[in-house]
């Protein structure tokens, strides 16, 4: 290839990705997304992030590269370019790649299982543009307490903070360490905490004495969370919450069964407030399968109230 088709190529590599860039941010606004870089200070914000480690170079999923140290208003979420001050460096990262010229790795810090830039941010662009799959870099780990992955929303990143806390509160990784409390929306974790200390004072009341607070989380997690979460997998509650997880269940189930048990009375157990729960706010069933399903839940719930 000829220095001219050289050019021509970058040129028209530049022009396609700013026309993806302006694409991604007209579907975003449509759908009410954000379409930025997540910023690594916010991460390590919100997760409490601890020490570091160096790993050396190794070969990184483009995929998982995710946000930026310092330049996260440069680039869009799929690391197409936002602006053209840079145009030039760009291009100039995109030629090498044509000449199939080797640049040095990149630098990522790694944070659960996925990378922020802090140097290379424009050869993860192009990479992102050619369609390259992977990457090298040099990458320093840090540690969190909580599980990272992607594709991340905003949304998903205060999640996370919010079960940093609630990790931090209760110790639960480190009592349990095989436990893993996911939530699809903001602000549960904090009703975890009221189940932990209503366990906690029910369990003083049995005992007429206090009950340490790691025993009452334990408590909690084996003989309440853990029960609710064995009945939703047996009855498949999750099929009919599309999108939903274990632990947003949880609550609802719980909060569900005191519903139930103000109106039925106190003996209405678990697996029936699961089942009523489903019936009246999982998706419908159409297919024969799923009314049969629906008539076996419904009969188990009469059963268990007596009506």
């Amino acid at each position: 290839m000829t220095t001219s088709h050289y050019s021509s190529a970058v040129e028209s590599d530049f022009s396609r990705a700013r026309g993806r860039a302006f694409f991604n941010e007209v579907i975003a606004f449509l759908f009410g997304e954000d379409n930025r870089l997540l910023s690594f200070d916010a991460v390590k914000h919100s997760l409490r992030i601890g020490g570091q480690s160096y790993l050396g170079v190794r070969t990184v999923e483009v995929a998982k590269i995710v946000g930026s140290v310092n330049r996260y208003t440069d680039f869009d979420r799929a690391f197409m370019p936002t602006q053209t001050h840079t145009a030039q460096r760009w291009k100039s990262i995109d030629r090498a790649h044509y000449q199939s010229i080797e640049l040095p790795p990149i630098s990522l810090y790694k944070v659960g299982d996925m990378y922020f830039v802090r140097d290379g941010h424009h050869r993860v662009s192009v990479a992102r543009e050619q369609g390259v799959e992977f990457i090298d870099a040099e990458i320093i780990a840090c540690e969190t307490r909580v599980p990272l992955s992607g594709p991340l929303r905003p949304e998903d990143l205060v999640i996370a903070g919010e079960y940093a806390d609630f990790l931090e509160k209760t110790g639960l990784d480190r009592l349990r360490p095989d436990e893993r409390i996911a939530f699809s929306v903001p602000g549960q974790y904090s009703t975890l905490l009221q189940h932990v200390e209503t366990h906690r004072y029910f369990l003083g009341q049995a005992r007429k004495g206090p009950v340490p607070w790691e025993e009452a989380v334990t408590s909690w997690y084996d003989t309440l969370y853990l029960p609710v979460v064995r009945i939703i997998l047996e009855r498949e509650v999750l099929d009919h919450f599309p999108g939903r997880t274990e632990a947003d269940l949880y609550v609802w189930i719980m909060d569900h069964l005191y519903y139930l048990r103000e109106q039925c009375g106190p003996d209405l157990d678990l697996g029936a407030a699961a089942d009523d729960f489903t019936v009246q706010f999982g998706q419908p069933e159409h297919s024969l399968g799923g009314w049969v399903k629906r008539i076996a839940r419904y009969t188990r719930f009469s059963s268990s109230v007596n009506l």
